[in-house]
C-alpha cells in the first residue's frame, strides 16, 4: 500500500476509536445527604453500575444537597435547560405543574413498600405523565417508603392529637390531609426540615423513617407515628431523569448503557432502596430512645375517612381543570393493586 494511503487509513482508524470510544462526564445533582437511603442504595449503585457496564466510558459524578447550585424545587428546569446533566426531582415540589402525577400522592393510595409503590409509579407514569416530562428523559419513576408523623413531644395517639400542630408537609396531597386531620401545615422541600424544627418554626413534620437520620429526627423530635395497616398516610412521587439533549448526543451503545439501566428495574430499585432505609432509619430512632407508636385501626379508619374527602375534592379539582379526575384515581388504585405483593428480599 502507497505510503500515503498507508497514513491516511491510520488517521481514519484513529479517529474511528477515538469515536467509538468516546467518554462522557454526566453530572447529576440531589437535594439530600449523601448518607441518605436513595443516595446510598440507588444512586450510588446505579452511577457505579453506569461506569462498569460503560467500560469506564461514561462517569457519573454526583452532587447531593444541591451543590451545583439552584434550589430543590427548580430541579426540573436545572435538568431540562442543561444547568445539570440530570438529577432527582419532586414533580410534587411545584405544585399545580404537574397535576396528574398528584393521584399517586393521595392519602391511603400506596402500598408501604417503597418497592411495589414504584412499580405502580412507573406504570402510571408511561400512561399518564411522559407527555409532561417530554422536556427531559426520564430514566426512572419512583416513590418512598410510608411517610410517618415526627413531632416533638408525645405521639399521635388519636386524631385530636393531631389540633393545631404545625407541621411540615411535601407536597399538596399531603398538606391537604394534614388540614383536614386538623394540623396547620407549612409546605416546604426535605432541606428546610431540619432548620425549621431546630427553630420551632414547626412541631414536626411528615416524611420516611429512611430520612429521619439524616435529618437529626432522633435528636429534635421524640416520637414517630405510623398508621394502621399495610396503605401508607401519604407518599412522595419522584423521578431520576437527564437532560434530553445530553442523552440524545450519547453515541448509541452508551445509550443503550443508560436503557439498560432505566425503566421498571430501575423505578423499583430506587423505591427498595427507601424500603432498606426505612428498616435502618427506624432503628435509629428506637436507639435514640424515641417514642416508636402505630394508631390503632379505629383511629386510623377516622383519618381514612377523612382521605376520602381530600380525594373527593381533588377529584373535583382535576374536573375543573379538564382531566378526568376519576379516571386518574382509578388508574393510580389499579397499578398499585397490580403491584402489591410484589416486593422482592
Amino acid at each position: 500500500m502507497h505510503q500515503s494511503l498507508v497514513a491516511a487509513f491510520a488517521a481514519t482508524l484513529a479517529l474511528s476509536t477515538s469515536a467509538s470510544a468516546q467518554e462522557v462526564t454526566l453530572r447529576f445533582q440531589h437535594f439530600v445527604s449523601p448518607a441518605s437511603a436513595n443516595p446510598t442504595y440507588f444512586m450510588q449503585p446505579w452511577a457505579d453500575a453506569i461506569e462498569e457496564q460503560s467500560n469506564g466510558r461514561i462517569k457519573v459524578e454526583l452532587y447531593p444537597v444541591m451543590q451545583l447550585g439552584g434550589a430543590a424545587p427548580s430541579q426540573f428546569d436545572l435538568i431540562r435547560d442543561g444547568a445539570i446533566d440530570g438529577g432527582w426531582v419532586i414533580p410534587g415540589y411545584e405544585p399545580g405543574r404537574f397535576p396528574e402525577a398528584e393521584a399517586l400522592e393521595l392519602p391511603f393510595m400506596t402500598p408501604k413498600s417503597g418497592e411495589e409503590a414504584s412499580e405502580a409509579a412507573w406504570n402510571y407514569t408511561q400512561t399518564y405523565l411522559m407527555d409532561d416530562f417530554a422536556d427531559v428523559h426520564v430514566i426512572a419513576a419512583h416513590m418512598h417508603g410510608p411517610g410517618i408523623i415526627h413531632k416533638k413531644g408525645p405521639g399521635v395517639v388519636t386524631l385530636e392529637d393531631m389540633q393545631g400542630l404545625k407541621l411540615r408537609g411535601p407536597s399538596r396531597p399531603a398538606t391537604n390531609l394534614l388540614t383536614a386531620m386538623g394540623a396547620l401545615p407549612i409546605g416546604m422541600p426535605v432541606p428546610a426540615f431540619t432548620e425549621a424544627l431546630s427553630r420551632g418554626v414547626v412541631d414536626g413534620g411528615v416524611i420516611t423513617w429512611e430520612m429521619a437520620p439524616s435529618l437529626k429526627l432522633d435528636e429534635l423530635t421524640d416520637s414517630h407515628t405510623d398508621v394502621a395497616g399495610e396503605d401508607a398516610l401519604y407518599n412522595l412521587y419522584f423521578i431520576w431523569a437527564m437532560n434530553k439533549g445530553v442523552y440524545d448526543a450519547l453515541p448509541a451503545d452508551l445509550q443503550a448503557v443508560i436503557d439498560a439501566n432505566s425503566g421498571l428495574m430501575a423505578s423499583r430499585w430506587a423505591g427498595k432502596a427507601h424500603d432498606t432505609g426505612d428498616a435502618e432509619g427506624r432503628a435509629v430512632m428506637e436507639d435514640a430512645g424515641n417514642e416508636i407508636a402505630v394508631l390503632s385501626q379505629a383511629e386510623t379508619d377516622r383519618i381514612k375517612v377523612l382521605g376520602e374527602t381530600v380525594r373527593a375534592d381533588w377529584v373535583t379539582e382535576m374536573d375543573g381543570k379538564g382531566f378526568d379526575g376519576a379516571a386518574l384515581v382509578r388508574a393510580a388504585t389499579d397499578a398499585m393493586t397490580a403491584a402489591r405483593g410484589t416486593a422482592t428480599e
